[in-house]
């Protein structure tokens, strides 16, 4: 009987697709993240369930859409009644481990826009009870004391927590536990005041004095070799989850990182005045920038030159060699322990970032392939075996199967032999690893914000129907969308969506996408009785 195999699934934050050496990227070079696509299959056509941190990050963990699982946008937290398929997998007999960043409960003390007037609520404020359990764990103020925060366990299914928040140089959590115990700087060089001289213009462009070995990125990698070691002898599989906080803004590599790739070098994406017809939060925020009005020091998306584009772009790749370099030294750690022979090596990313895309940088409500298209690479023993025995293989595969977040739990439990749990709004994707295309013909991508900005009157809400062909967006409360020919406008810079030769194709979309949240309605819990 085969055992088991284990999992080390790999993921970044912020993170578009092409920004990998076997993605195609012109400039950035990614040798050990290219090693894990050539043992394996790259899905060029991965999908979020919703481009935001926290909601994307539950879907991952339920394999169900924010709508149902609840954490539909950042600063909630996913319910601790929520299943997960890490439990599963414990509840299986694997070993489980989270190390670096969570992100499925609030990781900052800033105060949410009032979502409705306070005066005009009654004696209950919501909806729902709070079940009155604690989801503070990801929180500053849990690591402000020397001593190392303890979990209560498991955390969502995870053994062992090592716990990574926030973002660049600023990261908190465990880390910062350790950092200020590691070096009486580490506050020195978290200072902004201390930053090293340059001559980027870049907003949140940071040059850390950070020595490199105590940067977040390095802390994430010597936390996951040291878990590796501790479990080499040990008889359960296990599941590892090693996530990286960046390349998320602000854009810090540290030492030679900083340096590593020339802005020149860089050619940015077409830009705002490229398209076509730009919908009005693009219309705004290019305004808002024209203006000197941008909130470029925000979490939040704002417009760009396009030098400010290449340099954003040429320090994301500096972040994005430094994670390479400390695959690396993890997938090396692996084969030491003898595991790696056994091992599923996933790599992933929660959202992209738009790094010039028609000018915009970061992230927000414009749900353009940029932010919604991330990396997904999945390198399996029995292909890395066959290749080993000089089978006939064929070698790196792609797939363009159109996948999306929530398929992973349900991929990850086939292939670990353990039945999937009630109301898994996922599909395997375990038939598509040798480069098949068969999964299904469309997905939906939900975004709910939680603030009001780039000119919308209400927090956006978007729902999207993405085809291998089109992509439709309907925003709530708007009587404008978008609609793109992805066949004839890879680039998405022409929006169909006022377009008569589109029409009939705008209806067929749109009645596409109800059926699909028809379809994506939460089925859990089954009933008990038939009344």
């Amino acid at each position: 009987m085969q055992k088991p195999p284990n999992f080390l699934f790999i993921i970044t934050d912020q993170h578009r697709a092409d920004y990998l050496g076997c993605a195609g990227h012109p400039v950035l070079k990614t040798p050990h993240i290219d090693a894990i696509a050539a043992n394996g299959t790259r899905f060029e056509n991965f999908n979020v369930a919703t481009p935001v941190c926290m909601p994307n990050r539950a879907s991952l963990l339920t394999g169900r859409y924010p709508s149902a699982h609840g954490l539909r946008h950042n600063g909630c937290e996913l319910s601790y009644d929520a299943s997960t398929f890490v439990e599963a997998l414990r509840a299986s007999g694997y070993r489980t481990a989270a190390i670096g960043k969570s992100h499925v409960q609030p990781m900052t003390d800033f105060p949410a826009e009032p979502r409705a007037d306070p005066d005009s609520l009654g004696p209950i404020k919501e909806a729902w009870k709070s079940d009155g359990k604690d989801y503070t764990h990801e929180e500053p103020a849990r690591y402000e004391t020397a001593d190392y925060h303890k979990f209560d366990l498991p955390y969502y299914g995870f053994d062992h927590v090592d716990m990574v928040t926030w973002h660049g140089d600023l990261c908190s959590g465990h880390y910062l536990q350790w950092l200020r115990k590691s070096s009486p700087l580490a506050d020195f060089w978290r200072d902004r005041k201390n930053q090293l001289p340059h001559n980027f213009i870049c907003p949140q462009a940071i040059r850390t004095p950070m020595p490199e070995e105590f940067y977040p990125t390095s802390f994430i990698r010597d936390r996951a070799i040291d878990w590796l070691d501790g479990v080499k002898a040990d008889d359960k599989p296990f599941y590892a989850f090693v996530s990286f906080p960046d390349p998320h803004h602000p854009f810090t590599p540290p030492g030679k990182y900083w340096g590593m790739h020339d802005p020149e070098d860089f050619e940015a994406p077409p830009g705002f005045e490229q398209h076509r017809n730009p919908i009005p939060p693009m219309r705004v925020l290019h305004d808002q920038w024209k203006d000197g009005k941008r909130a470029d020091k925000a979490q939040e998306a704002f417009m760009v030159n396009e030098r400010e584009a290449r340099e954003a772009m040429a320090l994301t790749c500096g972040m994005i060699s430094m994670i390479d370099d400390a695959v690396g030294a993890i997938i090396e750690k692996l084969r030491e322990t003898g595991r790696y022979e056994n091992t599923v090596i996933i790599f992933n990313a929660d959202h992209g970032d738009y790094l010039g895309d028609c000018g915009l940088l970061l992230k927000g409500a414009v749900m353009r392939r940029s932010i919604n298209n991330v990396p997904f690479i999945w390198s399996d023993p029995n292909d890395r075996a066959a290749a080993g025995s000089g089978a006939k293989v064929s070698g790196a595969k792609v797939s363009g199967a159109l996948a999306s977040t929530v398929d992973l739990a349900p991929s990850i439990l086939e292939r670990a032999g353990v039945k999937p749990y009630y109301g898994i709004q996922g599909r395997s994707f375990i038939g598509c690893l040798g480069g098949s295309a068969a999964l299904r013909d469309q997905l939906v991508i939900e975004h709910e914000d939680t603030q009001t900005r780039a000119g919308f009157k209400k927090p956006a809400v978007a729902r999207t129907l993405l085809t291998k062909t089109r992509r439709l967006t309907i925003y709530r409360g708007e009587t404008w969308g978008e609609l793109y020919d992805l066949e004839a406008d890879p680039l998405e810079m022409n929006n169909r969506w006022d377009d008569s030769e589109y029409a009939a194709e705008r209806a067929r979309l749109t009645e596409a996408l109800m059926r699909e949240m028809l379809d994506n309605v939460d089925a859990s819990p089954r009933a008990r009785r038939r009344a």
